[in-house]
């Protein structure tokens, strides 16, 4: 038995025997990345304007066991821009946590990572995006375009891995406007030599941004290229799909993004299929998703402590995540759309 993990044993050739341990193994929870065990290999990506305290308290209170910050840019967290260090609102219970820095120039990446230190000294990794899709970003040479720019990409990790007492890693597309699997492997063992601890690989690229299908064997190609962890991101919307990236990549981990925003339950349900091979059913699921909002609305007034009214904008959105799939979901979302402040907001929420 390998440790940490468990098989079932069955009869038959060495042969037989072999594929059905490779097919059954469970995908064990705690996973290391350089020095660091961090205690699941289900994790929580980094979203703009998403991941704040009050997203990552629903996470953990459902199951989640190590969040990232929202995506941190390194230029205002050098100047300690008011609304960045507003991002790094965090307690003792948001922990293990992860961060994620988007930057071009290396250098001002080092700067940035030492504020965020200083700020918030017990990260458990820091992680370089380069896949960030969006086009302000693109043209500031950061993000994704690092896909089309490499041996910035590579030095970046270099100097951070030099100067920094933690684990450094990268977040990857397959490409940036096309798939090269040569490409990918070489990238993935460059990163690996310069300091790298784990790869994040969205099985997209980035002219692609959040269309069309997941490339699997792009991720497979980084996994098979490198011996440290490879965490394979995308479309990660239900334990089904978790486990095809799972099976058809081969990766260490699994990071789900979009696939939260209105179900914070969904890590526990993907621990769960992986664990035991059950599937979760919700009873009750839409009783449980206006609970929920309810509960997130609520952390958003306790963390982000500015008055009510100026947060009703963001409450909007978060509710239009907990009401996709309702019934009648388009009148819902237009009526609260529509709301004009926070008590007639929260009136519509005790209705639906």
């Amino acid at each position: 038995m390998v440790q940490g993990v468990r098989v079932i044993p069955v009869p038959g050739s060495m042969e037989e025997v072999d594929f059905f341990i490779k097919k059954n193994i469970l995908f064990c929870n705690m996973i290391k990345i350089a020095d660091k065990e961090i205690p699941s290999n289900i994790i929580m990506a980094s979203m703009s304007g998403c991941t704040d305290l009050a997203f990552r308290t629903m996470a953990r209170r459902y199951g989640t066991k190590l969040c990232f910050f929202e995506m941190l840019d390194a230029m205002p967290l050098i100047i300690k821009n008011a609304r960045v260090l507003r991002m790094l609102k965090t307690n003792s219970k948001d922990r293990p946590i992860a961060a994620q820095l988007l930057g071009g120039d290396p250098l001002k990446m080092l700067d940035a990572a030492y504020v965020l230190l200083d700020a918030v000294p017990d990260i458990a990794f820091l992680d370089i995006n380069s896949a960030c899709p969006v086009q302000k970003i693109l043209k500031r040479k950061a993000g994704g375009y690092l896909m089309r720019s490499p041996d910035a990409l590579i030095k970046t990790a270099r100097i951070l891995s030099d100067k920094l007492r933690l684990p450094v890693t990268v977040k990857i597309r397959a490409g940036f406007d096309k798939i090269d699997p040569a490409f990918l492997a070489g990238l993935a063992r460059r990163l690996e030599d310069n300091g790298i601890s784990a790869i994040f690989m969205h099985g997209r690229t980035c002219k692609q941004m959040y269309s069309g299908k997941v490339d699997y064997a792009s991720i497979r190609e980084v996994k098979n290229a490198v011996s440290i962890p490879v965490f394979g991101s995308g479309d990660i919307f239900s334990p089904e799909l978790a486990k095809k990236m799972i099976d058809e990549t081969g990766c260490d981990g699994i990071t789900v993004a979009r696939g939260a925003l209105g179900a914070p339950w969904i890590f526990k349900d993907i621990e769960d299929c992986l664990e035991i091979k059950k599937f979760t059913e919700h009873k009750n699921i839409f009783s449980k998703r206006k609970r929920a909002m309810k509960e997130h609305i609520e952390y958003i007034i306790k963390y982000r402590k500015d008055k009510i009214e100026r947060n009703f904008g963001f409450m909007k959105k978060i509710a239009m995540w907990y009401i996709k799939g309702f019934p009648d979901a388009t009148t819902l979302r237009n009526n609260v759309y529509k709301t004009k402040n926070y008590h007639e907001f929260m009136d519509l929420v005790k209705t639906i």
